[in-house]
Order: C-alpha cells, then structure tokens, then sequence
C-alpha cells in the first residue's frame, strides 16, 4: 500500500539487482510457492504449535481502530494491501493507456475471464448439491480467481518462445478475473458495514488522489495517508484490501508535469518488489499453514469433504472449460478474433494457468468459512488444485513451444507479425 514518488521515490530503498530480482515473474512464483512449502512442512511438523502460536500471536492496538490482530490476520488485511495496490495500479494502466482501453482489442480475453469465473462457480454449486453440502456454498467464489504471479511466473519460465501475445492474452484475462474478484469480495464477504468508516476512508483515499498528482509528491505524506485509508477500510466492514485497490486507481495512468513515464508505471516498478518480494510470501506463509496431522478432524475426513472436490474440479477443470468454451463461441458467433499470433492450442495453456487460484482464493476461503474444518479443506484442496494445474501449465507449454506455428494462428485470413517471444521480450525489457 506504500506508494514512494515518481520524481523523489529513493533509488537507494534496495540495490538495482536486488529490486529487479524480486520484480521478476519467475521470482514471485518462486518465493509464492517456497513461503507456502515452508508453511506446510512447519504446519505438519512436531513444532506445529510453534507455527500456529506464531500466527495467533496478536499485535496491534485496540484503540481507536480495533487494530489488535493477529499476525495471520495482519498478512490478510495488510500486507495483502499491498498486492491489491499493484493490482489497482494494473488496472488503472491497462483501463487508461493499455490493453483493456479498446473493448474490441481485448473483447475475447475478457469475455474469456468471465466465463473462466461463471463456470468454476458454477461446478462448485453442483458438485456440492450432489454431493449434499449445502452448508459449504458461501465458499462458491473460492475457485473463481486467478493469481497473476503465480500464472505468469509458470508463463515465463515455461512458455519461452511462444508469442508474447499469448502472454498479453493470459495477463488482460487475470487483470479482468482480479478485478471481478474485488467486486465479488466487497459485495459478497462485506458483513456489517459502517457508512461512516466507509466514508472517512474515501476521504482519505479523495487526499491521497490528490496528493499522488502534486507536481511533487513525497512518500511521507503518501503513505500515512494510504495507512489511515486503510484502518478506516478495515473498521468499516469492507475487507481492507479494496482500499488498496482503489489507492492505485488513485494514481494518474497518463503522463502528468511533464514527466518521461507515467506514475503507474514508475509506482508499479517501486512497490511490486515489495509486494512479490515480501507480501505475498508473507501472506502465503500464514494462509497456506494447513495441518493435516495431529488435528482434530482425521486427514481422510478433511480430504473426503465436498468442498475439496468441488473447488479441484472448479479451478482445474472450470476454469479450462470456461476460457476455451467462451473464447470458442466468441471467436466464431462475434466479430471479435484473437490478437495475430495466438492460435486455439495456445489456450488450453492459458486455461490451465488461470486455474491458479492461489492468493486470492486463499484469502476468499478465509472470509468464506468460519470454521476451521471447511478452511483447512478448501486450503487444502487450493493448493492441491493450483499445483495440477500449474503442472499440467507446464507440460502444455513446452508441448506448444516445440509444434511447428503457421503463418494465421488466428484464422483471420491475415498473415500474423509476430516479432516478440516470451523469454526474448523479457530478456530485452530487462537489458
């Protein structure tokens, strides 16, 4: 949720490489993935009580804000505001000056994320009516999100080679599912709400719009504005990382006084280190601390619960189904094609990607389930779910890379240009 200046943000707040190393997409992936095996070896470990004293520990003050939470709870809310800003930052940049500013150009790969939301929701509704657990559809939003880490880590690494387009496609539907995501949690996991927080809070982010396109902004003005923003999200009800969400569509996505880039791109640049680098690890490290040894509910019993079923089946098979059966219909009843260069073959990866849910069904099966029983199955069936499709990502990519492309992937009748590949853009972006 920190937000250092375009013109006086310290190049010195971490080394050149250093920053860039936790910038990359392969890194956040990388620490994402370590942060939550640390968790579920420590979580199933004889120190188990050491890991679950450590994120019961509270920390905070009680007064004014009821801010006396847990360190879990802290990672959720606060850190994860941090995420949420980049994300808000994304999309303000790609609404304004980048890929979802022409509806037409990136009609599919929306319409795409809508239908790779509908379709695990809707697998996860069934799944549970017949299998008779109606008490666990509040968590029907679980296998509707897409972590854009995660799936553009396993892109980068594997899908060297492939048009980069195929990666413009896959980033325009994960901004889309994010953005659906934030809607979702602030209208269906919003329970009491105070108007009068609610409106305090957007004062506040009112300031910080303002502030962010001063001519000179300053990072000490920024971000206790930023924090006040976000206690007061928090006390209203609302989960308090929409206020990070709506700091970063705060800030100007069009070059303002002059300067050589837009302040999105220079905010996102400074803070995603922070939020790859240390918020989502951290958040990961707390959320994914399942114990599924030593616990009060026998692992068979757990693993056995509906809500595993239906939340596997949702991210891995939903989320295929939905990008490749609207991308389908799309393509061939509508106007709207695919950008040059990506080819239909190219999406069954792309659809194993987005059923990454990760980070964000994480967080939504937190607000989701009260008690621990239906939280430590849903976890568990995340992050088994994540990982199959993320294989499965993996083995698809290279498939595709090494098979011959022709000269109209789209099927447009038009030559495609294709002069950028994923592995050599990045490598040029870097030097």
């Amino acid at each position: 949720m920190t937000a250092a200046s375009p013109s006086t943000a310290p190049s010195s707040s971490a080394p050149g490489p250093l920053r860039r190393w936790a910038s990359r997409e392969t890194t956040g992936g990388a620490l994402l993935i370590g942060a939550a095996l640390v968790a579920l070896l420590w979580a199933n470990s004889p120190w188990r009580d050491a890991y679950f004293t450590l994120s019961n520990a509270v920390l905070g003050p009680s007064a004014p804000l009821h801010l006396d939470l847990t360190l879990a709870t802290w990672a959720a809310d606060g850190l994860l505001a941090v995420f949420f800003f980049v994300v808000g930052v994304e999309l303000k940049q790609e609404f304004v000056a980048g890929s979802l500013r022409n509806p037409k150009q990136a009609g599919v790969p929306m319409l795409a994320a809508v239908g790779g939301m509908a379709v695990p929701a809707a697998i996860f509704v069934v799944v549970l009516l017949v299998l008779g657990d109606p008490s666990a559809l509040h968590g029907w939003a679980i296998p509707t999100a897409t972590d854009i880490a995660f799936a553009l880590g396993v892109l980068a690494v594997f899908g060297r080679g492939l048009p980069v387009a195929i990666r413009t496609f896959l980033l325009t539907l994960a901004v889309v599912d994010d953005l659906l995501a934030i809607v979702i949690i602030a209208i269906f996991y919003t329970e009491d709400l105070d108007w009068l927080f609610l409106g305090l809070s957007l004062v506040a982010v009112a300031l910080y719009a303002v502030l962010v396109r001063a001519r000179r902004t300053h990072w000490w003005l920024l971000l206790p504005v930023a924090a006040v923003a976000w206690a007061f999200m928090h006390e209203s009800g609302v989960h308090a990382t929409i206020a990070g969400v709506l700091l970063g569509f705060a800030v100007p996505a069009l070059v303002v006084h002059g300067e050589s880039e837009s302040r999105t791109h220079r905010f996102e640049r400074t803070v995603r280190p922070v939020s790859q680098g240390i918020a989502l690890p951290l958040f990961a490290f707390f959320a994914a601390g399942v114990s599924i040894v030593g616990g009060e509910t026998p692992v068979s019993e757990v693993l056995a619960q509906p809500v595993v079923l239906a939340i596997v089946l949702g991210l891995v098979l939903g989320k295929l189904i939905g990008v490749l059966g609207v991308t389908a219909l799309v393509t061939r009843f509508t106007p709207l094609r695919l950008a040059a260069g990506i080819g239909v073959r190219d999406l069954l990866p792309v659809g194993l990607l987005a059923g990454i849910g990760f980070t964000v069904s994480l967080l939504i099966a937190e607000l989701s389930f009260p008690d621990a029983e239906h939280t430590d199955g849903a976890k568990i069936a995340i992050l088994a779910a994540s990982t199959i499709a993320a294989v499965l990502a993996a083995f698809s990519l290279r498939w595709d890379a090494r098979k011959a492309r022709s000269d109209d992937m789209n099927r447009d009748d038009l030559p495609d240009e294709v002069t950028d590949l994923i592995g050599d853009e990045k490598d040029r972006l870097e030097h």
